[in-house]
């Protein structure tokens, strides 16, 4: 890690609580301010923090001078010991671990530290982005309602939440479509950008005449536009 991009008050000091925490570290790019944005990036339900989409979101985001820092659900750090597979745990136990995440990291960032994740890893974000004082959420790919179920909508925090938000949303996702987002009362603070054909995972279709890197380097630039917002 280079000194002049950290995000961390003290260089040896941030080196050993990542590498005590398991976490993942993505420094933002060469070039950038020491104090660039720090967004804390959790995993959806299925896949872990270096799955192939976390991995490519953390590199696009550093190049575009965000520092990422990764973690993992403790289901999902079990899983990573023994190689079993686990349900999610139950959203107490995920909120408490977005906590004490949040709490460890806080005092060592520099800059602005947001909040956010894939799929169940954003919606857990969005569910304390007030309560931490976060100074943004980013939500990617946001299980508005669980599959097939759009008459059970995970909405109601959304419509009093207060922390500036983005929510990156493929037209087509299996867990909120545009159609059905468009019913939602949402509040004023939370800006939903559409991805052209995109699924769950921003994949757009080939008749689209997008492609899936393309999505996934314009919802990299939105999230850097939107944290290094003046």
């Amino acid at each position: 890690m280079d000194k002049q991009h950290k995000a961390s008050i003290d260089e040896d000091q941030w080196v050993r609580c990542v590498a005590e925490h398991g976490w993942l570290w993505t420094a933002a790019q060469t070039g950038v301010s020491a104090k660039a944005p720090t967004l804390i990036l959790a995993h959806g339900a299925g896949a872990p923090m270096d799955s192939g989409f976390m991995n490519e979101m953390a590199a696009r985001l550093a190049g575009h001078g965000i520092n990422v820092l990764r973690f993992e659900f403790p289901y999902m750090a079990q899983r990573r010991l023994d190689g079993g597979k686990r349900p999610p745990n139950p959203a107490a136990k995920l909120l408490e671990c977005w906590r004490e995440v949040f709490a460890t990291v806080r005092p060592y960032v520099a800059g602005r530290l947001a909040i956010g994740g894939k799929s169940m890893g954003g919606r857990m974000a969005s569910l304390l982005a007030d309560e931490l004082e976060a100074d943004a959420l980013m939500c990617l790919g946001y299980p508005f309602y669980a599959v097939g179920k759009p008459e059970k909508p995970r909405v109601e925090h959304l419509a009093e939440l207060k922390t500036r938000t983005l929510i990156i949303q493929g037209e087509r996702d299996a867990l909120g479509n545009r159609e059905a987002v468009r019913g939602y009362d949402l509040s004023a603070s939370i800006e939903v950008m559409w991805l052209v054909a995109g699924d769950h995972d921003l994949k757009p279709l080939k008749a689209s005449g997008f492609s899936h890197e393309q999505h996934l380097e314009a919802a990299a630039g939105r999230v850097a536009a939107f944290l290094l917002l003046d």
